[in-house]
């Protein structure tokens, strides 16, 4: 399992690894790396600020180079069983976006984890609706209150998700739309750990 993370989701490593360990069979391994400036390493194209000053980037692409000719190849020959294992790529928020993002990139990747992902991002519903991804399995989750905000950009993510699950399911994609309580903000060490669940257990099943 990989996961772009901040420094605040560094921390929680070690209790997301324990709840995943308790509730999958086979023995995995969640490798994270650190991403120290969000908004540009995680965009797949500019966008203007939708909160602050600060607007986005076309980062995503050189993150994504990175995970597939350094990353993944790094932690497989280091801690995988085999060469051939399943590599499952999964994120929170802009993450996750760029996480759903990489699905349309590569088949690299044999499940993808969108937790709580920004898919209110400027122009990622257009983009979402002309693609096909290339991941077998997509988990996709929301918190219950975060379409209710007074920024009337991210508001969309409801609908944004909606018709995301709609697509994916369309598409003949093995996927899930999970509600969680609260915000964006609460629990999302709880909510990530959830999706690499769900996506462990489909590949135990596949």
């Amino acid at each position: 399992m990989i996961q772009p993370v901040n420094e605040h989701e560094m921390a929680q490593l070690e209790k997301k690894v324990s709840m995943i360990g308790d509730r999958v069979t086979e023995p995995v391994v969640l490798a994270a790396f650190l991403v120290r400036d969000w908004n540009r390493e995680l965009s797949p194209w500019e966008a203007p600020s939708v909160f602050g000053t600060e607007g986005f980037g076309t980062g995503a692409a050189g993150t994504l180079r990175f995970v597939q000719e350094s990353f993944v190849p790094f932690v497989v020959k280091h801690y995988a069983a085999a060469s051939d294992v399943p590599v499952v790529l999964g994120g929170y928020s802009l993450a996750g976006l760029f996480s759903l993002w990489s699905a349309y990139q590569t088949d690299l990747f044999a499940a993808v984890a969108a937790v709580s992902p920004s898919v209110w991002f400027p122009k990622w519903d257009e983009y979402a609706g002309k693609h096909a991804v290339q991941t077998e399995r997509i988990y996709l989750s929301l918190g219950k209150r975060e379409e209710k905000t007074r920024n009337q950009v991210m508001a969309a993510v409801g609908d944004r998700i909606r018709e995301q699950y709609k697509q994916l399911q369309e598409q003949g994609i093995q996927t899930t739309l999970e509600w969680n309580e609260g915000n964006h903000f609460q629990e999302s060490d709880v909510r990530c750990a959830k999706a690499f669940i769900w996506c462990v257990r489909n590949l135990e099943r596949s």
